[in-house]
């Protein structure tokens, strides 16, 4: 079972020994991401995440990496568009070393103007590699057409912000934002009190700060196209949904995988092993505080774009009209009762779902709880959810590739 402790200066702790194991993981979450970000700001965050790898005054950046790797650890980081997230899992024996490390990391980076301009070079290349991924890019289009502002700018921020950057200003961002009040610390594994102590005494010196708040996000619809030369067109529907603190979002769980998240989803069985018109279809959830969206993607040859649409809106508004079955519910059920209790035999997944938890949530479910409420999901809550969202009137769709116009592409969803 876990334990919350905080600290008095805001600073949380989440843990949970598991005494039956040999390693634990540690990581350290923000609750600032691209969403925090002003125009002329895009993408600090995510460079922020970056240059902690970098030199601090004790350790060069290629120092660092030897430590991890002489103790046989894993460390990475990410960032979102609500939050950021260093971490790392190591053998029960070198917590501490990895503990100290994170801490060396989180608040002695130099943000050294030539490592600040070297690194610069490697998130213009990452944006590169994001550009060359038609999915992403598809995706990344969908988002800026459905919220304006912060929310809808992409985490990597772009060319032409990144230029204006230097380590100064990317040391006052995090000045700003890496704050007690937006600190979770989170521990999973076989550690000891004393390195639940080391933890505290880490970080009870930063001064007293609140959580902070973010401006609401507002949903808006839009048909975006995007002409580019690419073997297939992509294309990525969605609808507004719930933020990820609804109630609703046991239940959205599961009408998402009966659409559209397995093999043997309706997406699935109908477009692809029906009609082969495409290799992968599935549908999503993209959940932040106060919105989200339920989305369904797919790639397709250009000579059958149109008919693989005309399919998807039938199945949507098949899905609004009809409802789900109970035997899909109870294969979505397993399927997600499945997918988290296995996904919790790892310490490095249990600690990143109860920093994450307690970030989103201010609390964390235990695993029965969370099997409680996916059991209690109905059919009729479903039907309900799905007659709500699947309003063609809030419908926003994304198209990448060899494309035609927007009205072809409203046109063969009938609308």
């Amino acid at each position: 079972m876990h334990e919350i402790i905080k600290l008095s200066n805001g600073v949380r702790i989440i843990c949970e020994k598991i005494p039956y194991v040999r390693s634990a993981a540690v990581g350290i979450f923000i609750d600032v991401g691209s969403r925090d970000e002003a125009p002329l700001q895009s993408g600090s965050a995510h460079f922020i995440e970056h240059m902690l790898f970098k030199r601090s005054s004790k350790h060069s950046a290629a120092e660092l990496a030897f430590a991890m790797d002489a103790i046989g650890g894993q460390i990475n980081a990410y960032t979102t568009r609500e939050n950021t997230c260093f971490y790392a899992r190591v053998l029960d024996t070198h917590l501490d070393t990895a503990i100290e490390l994170l801490a060396e990391m989180f608040f002695d980076c130099a943000f050294d103007e030539a490592e600040t301009d070297s690194e610069r070079g490697v998130i213009l290349e990452e944006i590169g590699m994001y550009e060359d991924t038609p999915d992403d890019a598809c995706y990344e289009k969908l988002m800026s057409g459905c919220y304006k502002g912060a929310l809808g700018r992409p985490v990597l921020g772009k060319p032409k912000t990144l230029a204006k950057m230097s380590g100064e200003s990317l040391r006052s961002f995090k000045e700003s934002h890496y704050t007690a009040g937006n600190i979770i610390i989170s521990l999973c594994g076989n550690y000891e009190s004393s390195h639940l102590e080391h933890i505290k005494e880490l970080f009870s010196g930063m001064e007293k700060s609140r959580h902070k708040s973010t401006r609401r996000a507002e949903y808006g619809t839009h048909i975006a196209v995007r002409r580019k030369k690419t073997e297939q067109n992509q294309f990525c529907l969605a609808f507004p949904s719930s933020g990820v603190i609804s109630d609703e979002r046991f239940a959205l769980n599961l009408l998402t995988t009966v659409l559209g998240g397995g093999v043997s989803s309706r997406l699935f069985q109908n477009i692809r092993e029906k009609y082969g018109l495409c290799y992968s279809i599935f549908a999503f959830q993209s959940t932040f505080k106060d919105t989200g969206l339920l989305s369904v993607a797919t790639a397709v040859n250009k000579e059958t774009e149109q008919k693989t649409l005309g399919l998807i809106g039938d199945e949507l508004r098949l899905f609004a009209d009809k409802g789900v079955t109970e035997e899909e519910l109870g294969r979505a059920r397993e399927q997600a009762k499945s997918s988290l209790v296995m996904s919790l035999e790892s310490t490095n997944s249990r600690m990143l779902k109860m920093g994450n938890s307690l970030m989103a949530l201010g609390k964390c479910l235990s695993p029965d709880e969370l099997i409680a409420r996916y059991d209690a999901v109905t059919s009729s809550q479903i039907n309900e959810l799905a007659r709500e969202r699947f309003d063609f009137s809030q419908m926003s769709l994304s198209a990448l590739g060899k494309t035609a116009d927007a009205e072809t592409y409203t046109k063969a969803l009938g609308l």
